[in-house]
């Protein structure tokens, strides 16, 4: 279903409603590629993801934070939908799912960072602000954001969403981001913080490219053969690393 309400969403929820059917219709097409697996949908608000979610055939979870729309999606769809009426921030996956949502876009960041935190959870399909699409996915180059966690996830972009599809409309294009957990990290869960403080050194490291801040973090002769070994370019910067390269420079750092 499409709004119900003409004004769209509640600013001070942050609601922008998707008034576009035919991205609703790109986005319920991707999951339906995947594996089939239950869904959970992060903000629904007034479903216009979930008709086409509960189509697939999985189970689907509504997790919504406003009590008048967790109601509405409870009438229109029964028990083909199991609703929880709480906070996304907080919600926790107990199974293994996928996660879908139309993200109210003050809150990209803290559900990114509660998100790639959290356990169980398989692939994502988030509608985001475009350039936070463009950045996670590493198109003209990484972040920091992306770099801490591409070892145990791969970024996407899946396309981009006119300001216009939304009601009200936002300032910004929103973007298609999937999130797909790796089957095989290249860096073990346990070293996480590790790995983390790594990047987080080497992207604040003083230098004019990577090859004197891998030098100070590493030594002369570890920098360099990494380099060799990974075919970096000295004069590029960490934001131009890949995600086998950061894994590689770490695995020679704890080594």
């Amino acid at each position: 279903m499409y709004s119900p309400h003409p004004g769209g969403g509640r600013a001070e929820l942050g609601q922008n409603f998707l008034h576009d059917r035919r991205v609703a219709a790109q986005i319920t097409s991707l999951v339906g590629q995947w594996p089939r697996s239950p869904i959970v949908e992060l903000g629904p608000g007034d479903g216009a993801l979930t008709s086409g979610l509960i189509g697939l055939g999985a189970p689907v979870t509504a997790v919504e934070l406003d009590p008048r729309m967790a109601q509405h999606l409870r009438k229109r769809h029964g028990r083909r939908l199991h609703v929880v009426n709480a906070d996304l921030l907080r919600y926790m996956f107990e199974e293994p799912c996928y996660v879908v949502a139309n993200v109210p876009f003050h809150l990209t960041t803290p559900l990114l960072r509660r998100l790639l935190a959290a356990p169980h959870w398989k692939r994502a399909a988030l509608l985001v602000q475009w350039e936070v699409a463009r950045k996670r996915a590493a198109v003209g180059g990484t972040t920091l954001m992306t770099a801490r966690w591409w070892p145990w996830f791969e970024f996407s972009l899946a396309g981009r969403v006119s300001a216009r599809s939304f009601r009200p409309v936002p300032s910004v294009d929103g973007g298609i981001l999937t999130i797909e957990r790796r089957e095989h990290p290249h860096v073990t869960w346990s070293n996480r913080r590790a790995y983390q403080q790594l990047v987080e050194q080497v992207f604040s490291g003083r230098g004019s490219g990577i090859g004197q801040i891998a030098c100070r973090q590493l030594g002369r002769g570890t920098a360099r053969a990494w380099m060799k070994a990974q075919r970096v370019d000295p004069h590029k910067l960490p934001k131009d690393l890949t995600a086998s390269q950061w894994a590689d420079l770490f695995a020679r750092t704890a080594g």
